[in-house]
């Protein structure tokens, strides 16, 4: 008789325990453990053979034939860009999101489009034929070689794979997908590794592209194991506010390409739109004289992108005065207040302090800093920036503002966005003398102002 274990996962993230346990040490969540019995020998039985190379013995590396990568373009310039030139046969890819961000959208509007080129088998296993299709036809997405299956068990899934023959498999989601020979529910730890490893066999050995799509937790990771992340070729990121139009698509592993890549949608009727130039979108509508707001320009990969940044200082009647930030880094903020009390002399400790990025954008750099700190002295002070200022620099605890990478880019975008006045740190200005010369007719009319102190802030 088979040897039956009992074990306790998380419901919220599939973290499995050999003993119940209040809180999860995985998604910090109370009460959302469950029992579950699982037949070892049933599991052994699935594990075997699943090697994705089919390799019998160790080759010399001068014996190996290289591969070279050849991408296929997908349509969408912005995903593109992100995948970092399109995409790589045989790869697999996840994509991960919040609920209601669009993963479905983009995922279904990628197969209509790499249609046109090859076979694609849209895999769903939380809609029906008839769903999709209704969001097809709003989405205006027709062709012969788009096929739709709706389906949570991967035996059947690999059937169709092998009936229909596609190069591109898109699956909706692997949380929904299960192997009847592994004793244990949908969305658990072991059904989402062994789904995986079934996936990247698959693609592996039959040149088959496969996209996944994943579920997030409460805390934004990828609900799962880990270890999801790292049997994949690309993890990609698909975020933004609900309520909110745009979308960034993130990559935060490419075995391909860069992983500082981002890609911008717009979230419409008609679907989701790519944003071409995301700098002038995102200041559309950006109020001209109003104090505490700023222009910062943040480099995302490759791309310079031009942010709003808007802060609002007040007095509080609070013995803890509040912190909020959207869009930036809580922590970031607190920093930046602190050093502009310490070091600037702007008395913070009795005031609210409220930090908003426009567009639903969320900045990670740290060139952010100086406009940031702009704007707090602006909403502070009731002064008004210039709206042709624009301000990129790191700031550091002693109050110094420290030099940047990708100046030139930045300038660039800056002065082909119309600003004049450009603040950027000390440490550039060899850099920025050298790729533009001190009498350039690229700067003609733009004002370059060099500062090394937080004290130096000035509009």
């Amino acid at each position: 008789m088979a040897k039956v274990k009992t074990v306790f996962f998380c419901k919220e993230c599939g973290y499995e325990s050999g003993g119940y346990m209040g809180k999860c040490p995985a998604c910090q969540e109370w009460n959302t453990f469950v029992e579950k019995k699982i037949t070892n020998e049933k599991t052994k039985e699935v594990f075997t053979d699943r090697s994705p190379f089919n390799m019998k013995k160790a080759k010399k590396i001068e014996d190996i034939e290289s591969i070279s990568h050849s991408r296929v373009k997908t349509g969408y310039n912005e995903f593109d860009r992100v995948l970092g030139g399109g995409i790589v046969p045989g790869s697999l890819v996840l994509i991960a999101g919040d609920p209601g961000i669009g993963k479905s959208t983009l995922m279904l509007m990628l197969s209509g489009s790499v249609s046109k080129q090859k076979k694609v088998l849209y895999v769903s296993g939380e809609e029906s034929e008839s769903q999709i299709k209704m969001r097809a036809q709003r989405l205006n997405i027709t062709g012969d070689n788009l096929f739709i299956y709706s389906e949570t068990s991967i035996s059947d899934v690999l059937s169709q794979i092998e009936e229909v023959n596609p190069s591109y498999v898109i699956i909706d989601s692997v949380q929904t997908l299960y192997d009847s020979e592994i004793d244990s529910v949908p969305g658990s730890v072991t059904q989402i590794r062994e789904i995986t490893a079934t996936l990247m066999k698959l693609s592996k050995q039959h040149k088959i592209t496969v996209f996944i799509v994943g579920h997030v937790t409460k805390d934004g990771g990828i609900a799962g194991p880990r270890v999801l992340e790292h049997m994949v070729d690309t993890v990609l990121y698909f975020e933004g506010e609900r309520h909110m139009s745009f979308r960034i698509l993130r990559c935060v592993k490419n075995r391909f390409g860069s992983t500082r890549e981002i890609g911008v949608f717009e979230m419409r009727d008609i679907g989701l739109v790519q944003v071409e130039n995301p700098s002038q979108a995102m200041l559309t509508g950006r109020p001209l004289d109003t104090p505490g707001t700023a222009v910062v320009c943040t480099m995302e990969g490759s791309r310079p992108m031009l942010v709003e940044i808007q802060a609002l200082i007040s007095n509080s009647n609070l013995t803890n005065p509040r912190r909020m930030s959207t869009g930036f880094d809580y922590n970031r903020v607190s920093l930046l207040l602190a050093v502009l009390e310490k070091r600037a002399g702007f008395k913070m400790y009795d005031a609210d302090a409220f930090v908003n990025v426009i567009g639903g954008i969320k900045i990670y750099e740290p060139a952010a800093d100086l406009g940031l700190a702009a704007a707090i002295i602006s909403s502070y002070t009731n002064k008004v920036i210039p709206h042709d200022y624009i301000f990129f620099g790191e700031i550091g605890l002693t109050g110094e503002v420290r030099a940047v990478s990708g100046i030139e880019k930045r300038i660039n975008e800056s002065v082909r966005l119309n600003f004049k006045n450009i603040v950027v740190p000390y440490g550039n200005k060899d850099t920025v003398e050298a790729a533009f010369g001190k009498n350039s007719k690229a700067l003609d009319g733009v004002e370059i102002i060099y500062i090394n102190n937080i004290q130096m802030l000035s509009f």
